[in-house]
């Protein structure tokens, strides 16, 4: 029996004066993605989101909706294989102020909506593409 392991984040969106930014981060490793985390006991996975969201980037959120889950398997040193979910929601920035959790990540930063998709095209996870696009397009925007 696989060990399971539930995720959840978000692709966070603001309007700065009428413009749309979409927020990135760029993790421990170098590479663009999105603030997310493990779920802890007790929470609902939209709770694992937000203080996800909160602790990594400093900002407060509200989900609009789910944007889709991911699901892989991964090989873990003291459980074998673990069967891993991530749950991707469109999350609207309500505030708080940008500050980059440094134990987890190197940097957050907001984007305009086509430089995000370029960044997340050229040092983005493959995986995390379709989770961008589908994000734009809720947002009415074309990649």
């Amino acid at each position: 029996m696989a060990f399971k392991e539930i995720s959840a984040g978000g692709v966070v969106y603001r309007k700065d004066g009428g413009r749309m930014q979409i927020q990135l981060i760029t993790d421990r490793y170098g590479k663009i993605s999105f603030a997310k985390g493990k779920r802890e006991p007790g929470e609902t996975v939209e709770q694992t989101a937000l203080r996800e969201i909160l602790e990594e980037t400093g900002i407060v959120g509200r989900i609009i909706k789910l944007i889709d889950i991911i699901a892989y398997t991964y090989m873990h040193p003291k459980y074998g294989n673990v069967d891993k979910e991530v749950h991707y929601y469109l999350v609207e920035c309500e505030g708080g102020k940008l500050r980059p959790q440094l134990e987890e990540i190197r940097s957050v930063a907001w984007h305009d909506p086509h430089e995000a998709w370029k960044l997340q095209q050229k040092s983005g996870y493959d995986n995390n593409d379709f989770i961008l696009e589908k994000a734009l397009r809720m947002l009415g925007l074309r990649p």
